[in-house]
Protein backbone atom coordinates (compact mmCIF):
# COMPACT_ATOMS: atom_id res chain seq x y z
CA UNK A 1 0.00 0.00 0.00
CA UNK A 2 2.59 2.24 1.23
CA UNK A 3 4.29 2.02 -2.84
CA UNK A 4 1.10 2.63 -4.30
CA UNK A 5 0.99 5.88 -2.65
CA UNK A 6 4.28 6.82 -2.46
CA UNK A 7 4.57 6.53 -6.46
CA UNK A 8 1.60 9.24 -7.70
CA UNK A 9 3.17 11.45 -4.91
CA UNK A 10 6.73 11.36 -6.50
CA UNK A 11 4.92 11.78 -10.02
CA UNK A 12 3.12 14.88 -8.33
CA UNK A 13 6.58 16.57 -7.02
CA UNK A 14 8.38 16.03 -10.41
CA UNK A 15 5.38 17.64 -12.35
CA UNK A 16 5.18 20.60 -9.26
CA UNK A 17 9.31 20.85 -10.34
CA UNK A 18 9.82 21.04 -13.74
CA UNK A 19 9.65 23.65 -15.77
CA UNK A 20 6.98 25.53 -17.76
CA UNK A 21 8.49 24.94 -21.49
CA UNK A 22 5.93 24.18 -24.55
CA UNK A 23 3.40 26.30 -23.80
CA UNK A 24 1.93 29.16 -26.12
CA UNK A 25 0.81 31.61 -23.85
CA UNK A 26 -1.47 34.41 -24.37
CA UNK A 27 -0.67 37.35 -21.89
CA UNK A 28 -2.39 40.41 -20.90
CA UNK A 29 -0.84 43.82 -18.90
CA UNK A 30 -0.92 44.44 -15.60
CA UNK A 31 -1.16 47.97 -15.90
CA UNK A 32 -0.44 48.79 -12.45
CA UNK A 33 3.01 47.73 -12.65
CA UNK A 34 3.48 48.76 -16.19
CA UNK A 35 5.37 51.78 -17.91
CA UNK A 36 4.62 53.00 -21.39
CA UNK A 37 6.98 56.43 -21.08
CA UNK A 38 9.22 58.81 -23.23
CA UNK A 39 11.67 61.53 -23.34
CA UNK A 40 12.11 64.41 -25.87
CA UNK A 41 14.77 67.07 -25.81
CA UNK A 42 14.29 70.70 -25.18
CA UNK A 43 16.34 74.07 -25.80
CA UNK A 44 18.52 72.32 -27.91
CA UNK A 45 18.77 69.71 -25.56
CA UNK A 46 19.77 71.37 -22.43
CA UNK A 47 17.17 69.41 -20.95
CA UNK A 48 14.63 66.84 -21.68
CA UNK A 49 10.35 66.96 -21.26
CA UNK A 50 9.28 63.40 -19.23
CA UNK A 51 5.69 61.76 -19.50
CA UNK A 52 4.06 58.89 -20.20
CA UNK A 53 0.54 57.51 -21.26
CA UNK A 54 -1.48 55.77 -18.42
CA UNK A 55 -4.49 54.37 -20.63
CA UNK A 56 -2.92 51.21 -22.66
CA UNK A 57 -2.94 47.44 -23.06
CA UNK A 58 -0.28 44.94 -24.52
CA UNK A 59 -1.54 41.82 -25.07
CA UNK A 60 1.74 39.12 -25.81
CA UNK A 61 0.64 35.39 -27.29
CA UNK A 62 3.95 34.17 -26.41
CA UNK A 63 5.74 30.96 -27.33
CA UNK A 64 8.41 29.53 -24.84
CA UNK A 65 9.57 26.94 -27.18
CA UNK A 66 10.22 29.11 -30.20
CA UNK A 67 9.78 32.85 -29.59
CA UNK A 68 9.85 34.15 -33.13
CA UNK A 69 6.31 32.57 -33.18
CA UNK A 70 5.51 35.12 -30.61
CA UNK A 71 3.26 38.11 -31.41
CA UNK A 72 2.87 41.65 -29.61
CA UNK A 73 -0.65 43.75 -29.96
CA UNK A 74 -0.25 47.34 -28.14
CA UNK A 75 -3.19 50.28 -28.00
CA UNK A 76 -2.18 53.11 -25.88
CA UNK A 77 -5.17 56.00 -25.36
CA UNK A 78 -3.55 59.11 -26.57
CA UNK A 79 -5.83 61.55 -24.31
CA UNK A 80 -4.16 59.86 -21.51
CA UNK A 81 -0.37 61.50 -21.92
CA UNK A 82 0.73 63.12 -18.74
CA UNK A 83 3.63 64.92 -18.81
CA UNK A 84 3.37 66.24 -15.04
CA UNK A 85 2.18 70.08 -16.18
CA UNK A 86 -1.77 70.01 -17.31
CA UNK A 87 -1.30 72.98 -19.60
CA UNK A 88 1.19 71.37 -21.37
CA UNK A 89 -0.77 68.18 -21.87
CA UNK A 90 -4.02 69.89 -22.72
CA UNK A 91 -1.96 71.47 -25.70
CA UNK A 92 -0.27 68.03 -26.40
CA UNK A 93 -3.96 66.91 -26.91
CA UNK A 94 -4.83 69.25 -29.45
CA UNK A 95 -4.59 69.45 -32.89
CA UNK A 96 -1.18 71.06 -32.44
CA UNK A 97 0.12 67.55 -31.28
CA UNK A 98 -1.89 64.37 -31.22
CA UNK A 99 -4.98 65.87 -32.18
CA UNK A 100 -6.48 62.94 -29.61
CA UNK A 101 -9.93 63.45 -30.07
CA UNK A 102 -9.13 62.72 -34.15
CA UNK A 103 -6.27 60.91 -33.34
CA UNK A 104 -7.90 58.51 -30.20
CA UNK A 105 -5.06 55.66 -29.89
CA UNK A 106 -1.17 54.62 -30.91
CA UNK A 107 -1.21 51.77 -32.02
CA UNK A 108 1.33 48.85 -32.35
CA UNK A 109 0.96 45.47 -34.17
CA UNK A 110 3.92 42.94 -34.74
CA UNK A 111 3.86 41.25 -37.83
CA UNK A 112 7.29 39.10 -36.89
CA UNK A 113 9.93 38.19 -34.32
CA UNK A 114 13.64 38.45 -35.24
CA UNK A 115 15.87 36.41 -32.78
CA UNK A 116 19.95 37.01 -33.69
CA UNK A 117 21.77 35.96 -30.78
CA UNK A 118 20.48 37.05 -27.66
CA UNK A 119 18.64 39.96 -29.44
CA UNK A 120 15.19 40.18 -29.82
CA UNK A 121 13.15 42.48 -32.18
CA UNK A 122 9.61 42.86 -33.04
CA UNK A 123 8.68 43.99 -36.14
CA UNK A 124 5.64 45.44 -36.96
CA UNK A 125 2.75 48.25 -37.78
CA UNK A 126 3.04 51.56 -35.36
CA UNK A 127 0.38 54.06 -36.32
CA UNK A 128 0.02 57.78 -34.52
CA UNK A 129 -1.10 60.44 -35.58
CA UNK A 130 -3.57 58.91 -38.49
CA UNK A 131 -0.11 57.50 -39.93
CA UNK A 132 0.86 54.44 -40.27
CA UNK A 133 4.87 53.11 -40.33
CA UNK A 134 6.94 49.70 -40.13
CA UNK A 135 9.32 50.03 -37.12
CA UNK A 136 11.55 47.90 -35.46
CA UNK A 137 11.54 47.66 -31.84
CA UNK A 138 13.98 45.93 -29.87
CA UNK A 139 12.84 44.34 -26.85
CA UNK A 140 14.06 42.42 -23.62
CA UNK A 141 12.27 39.03 -22.22
CA UNK A 142 13.18 40.31 -18.30
CA UNK A 143 11.55 36.99 -16.95
CA UNK A 144 9.09 34.50 -16.56
CA UNK A 145 7.96 33.20 -13.07
CA UNK A 146 5.29 30.82 -12.06
CA UNK A 147 2.98 31.25 -9.04
CA UNK A 148 3.11 28.35 -6.87
CA UNK A 149 -0.21 28.43 -5.90
CA UNK A 150 -2.69 29.54 -8.85
CA UNK A 151 -0.19 27.95 -11.54
CA UNK A 152 -0.33 30.87 -13.66
CA UNK A 153 2.34 32.73 -14.87
CA UNK A 154 3.82 36.21 -14.89
CA UNK A 155 5.83 37.77 -17.81
CA UNK A 156 8.10 40.95 -18.28
CA UNK A 157 9.69 43.05 -20.62
CA UNK A 158 11.35 46.06 -21.45
CA UNK A 159 11.71 47.64 -24.80
CA UNK A 160 13.10 50.77 -26.48
CA UNK A 161 13.27 52.77 -29.57
CA UNK A 162 13.61 56.49 -31.11
CA UNK A 163 11.10 57.86 -33.03
CA UNK A 164 10.88 61.01 -35.24
CA UNK A 165 7.84 62.75 -34.26
CA UNK A 166 8.09 64.06 -37.91
CA UNK A 167 8.00 61.16 -39.71
CA UNK A 168 3.91 60.87 -38.16
CA UNK A 169 3.31 64.60 -38.65
CA UNK A 170 3.68 66.07 -35.56
CA UNK A 171 5.07 69.41 -36.84
CA UNK A 172 4.93 71.80 -34.22
CA UNK A 173 7.79 74.03 -33.31
CA UNK A 174 7.42 77.32 -31.36
CA UNK A 175 6.52 80.72 -33.31
CA UNK A 176 9.30 82.25 -31.98
CA UNK A 177 12.17 79.39 -31.48
CA UNK A 178 11.48 76.65 -34.06
CA UNK A 179 14.48 74.37 -32.88
CA UNK A 180 13.38 74.59 -29.22
CA UNK A 181 11.84 71.69 -29.78
CA UNK A 182 13.58 68.36 -30.43
CA UNK A 183 12.64 65.67 -33.31
CA UNK A 184 13.58 62.69 -31.80
CA UNK A 185 11.48 60.76 -29.45
CA UNK A 186 13.15 58.24 -27.13
CA UNK A 187 10.38 55.09 -26.41
CA UNK A 188 10.58 53.40 -23.29
CA UNK A 189 8.05 50.31 -22.18
CA UNK A 190 8.42 48.24 -18.74
CA UNK A 191 5.89 45.62 -19.25
CA UNK A 192 4.72 43.06 -16.67
CA UNK A 193 1.94 40.73 -17.96
CA UNK A 194 -0.09 38.00 -16.53
CA UNK A 195 -1.38 34.83 -18.16
CA UNK A 196 -4.67 34.77 -19.50
CA UNK A 197 -5.12 31.99 -21.28
CA UNK A 198 -5.52 28.36 -19.46
CA UNK A 199 -1.79 26.51 -18.53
Amino acid sequence: MRRKLFVPSLLAVIIAATPFFGAVTKYETDVNHSNVGFSIPIAGGLSFVRGKFTDFAVTIVYDDKDVTKSSVNAVIKTASIDTGVERRDAHLRNPDFFDAEKNPEITFKSTSIVKKGKSLTAHGTFTMHGVSKEIALPFTINGVTRDAKTGKTTLGLTARTTLNRKDFGINWGRPDNPNFLGDMVEIELNIITRAASPQ
